[in-house]
């Protein structure tokens, strides 16, 4: 995404919870880019801390164009809803929810003062239509409150030339999160439809073209990023 972004043209502000290294290797990555490129730790559940990035991010470069909320915590093991600990509930639904309402309501109004604005959310296959997902009891249910977040946005800000809108991806799993289209053609997946394994430039290309100037007629949408594969129910 960062990649993608910072090729495009744009100031990109990047954030990270805990992996400084890997903050560091993207950083000296695109050193070419260190004007326009600002990366910074996070904790999406410290809503101090999200109002401080917004503050400071607008300070310096002068304007916030596009939010692109692309992160928040996220439980890898297979957890049935009766075996939640309180506090993972509480986590997956402040990281991921709660986040989402507290960057909108701070970046919102230097958007409307711009007269421009593009939100894009990244859900999951099948949260425009509130599907359960085994195992992901949690982490759905915040995503599914994001989308009726989003189009709500969507609808209220409309006359403010902001649009609103949700990219849902498929299995993009390990290296192929930071792989090119490229690279997942030269790959094999009997699994996936399409015949190939989902990468992240397929995603930001798709978050790109939302944040278009020319795309101000889509907004309220969910658009999935699946190459065919049935994501929610491929372990059932």
């Amino acid at each position: 995404m960062t990649a993608y972004f910072l090729k495009n043209g744009y100031s990109v502000t990047a954030t990270y919870n805990n992996d400084r290294e890997r903050a560091m290797e993207v950083k000296e990555q695109f050193s070419n880019y260190k004007d326009h490129l600002y990366i910074a730790q996070l904790n999406t559940m410290n809503v101090e801390e999200i109002n401080q990035l917004v503050d400071h991010v607008y300070e310096r470069f002068g304007r916030i164009d596009c939010l692109i909320n692309n992160a928040g915590p996220f439980i890898f093991e297979r957890i049935k809803l009766v075996n939640y600990e309180e506090s993972q509930w509480d986590e997956m639904v402040r990281g991921n929810l709660d986040a989402a309402f507290h960057f909108a309501r701070k970046v919102i109004p230097i958007m409307q003062k711009q007269q421009f604005g593009r939100m894009v959310y990244i859900g999951f296959q099948g949260v425009n239509h509130s599907s359960g997902w085994i195992y992901r009891s949690a982490f759905a249910a915040a995503k599914v409150g994001v989308a009726s977040l989003m189009k709500t946005i969507a609808i209220e800000e409309a006359e403010n030339k902001i649009t609103a809108n949700m990219v849902s991806p498929g299995k993009i799993t390990g290296d192929m999160k930071e792989s090119t289209i490229e690279e997942s053609r030269k790959q094999q997946d009997s699994e996936t439809p399409v015949g190939r394994p989902g990468s992240g430039e397929d995603i930001a290309r798709t978050v790109g073209y939302l944040c278009h100037d020319d795309s101000d007629m889509i907004t309220g949408s969910v658009i999935e990023v699946t190459g065919g594969l049935d994501v929610i129910h491929r372990h059932l």
